[in-house]
């Protein structure tokens, strides 16, 4: 069994960015696990930063991550029961621009695109994409 100890002045640091809120607040409000992809497509972020944000989410107790195959899927840490209570906090948050409203019904959209459940077609979004990806980026022999 792992043990995180969950400090709270880090976990409230780690939503101290707009982007990070918008990660949480869609997850919460899905109740899904998502992959990097899923994200990318649903939050219009590019790959690389997103990345980051996750990084920081999972350093601060906040997101838990299972690998299958080539996609890592994240998904929000539900214990210790607090952390329910804060996620219920996020989404309720006034969402005035429509913001937030706009990536849930991208995220449902992209969704449906897994195959028995799991996501199998990577980011959707070409200019999102990592710029490995990217054939603008690719190398010249």
């Amino acid at each position: 069994m792992h043990v995180v100890i969950i400090q709270p002045e880090i976990v409230f640091q780690a939503l101290a960015d707009a982007v990070r809120i918008r990660v949480v607040r869609l997850l919460a409000a899905s109740r899904e696990e998502a992959c990097l992809c899923e994200l990318v497509d649903s939050l219009l972020e590019p790959q690389y930063k997103l990345s980051r944000h996750i990084k920081i989410l999972r350093q601060a107790g906040l997101l838990a991550a299972e690998k299958d195959g080539r996609f890592v899927y994240h998904r929000l840490v539900a214990r210790p029961p607090y952390l329910g209570r804060l996620y219920v906090a996020i989404r309720a948050l006034p969402d005035a621009d429509g913001r937030f409203a706009a990536d849930l019904r991208r995220f449902r959209d992209r969704m449906r695109l897994r195959e028995s459940g799991r996501c199998r077609v990577g980011i959707q979004t070409p200019s999102l994409a990592a710029p490995a990806q990217d054939p603008r980026f690719a190398t010249r022999a």
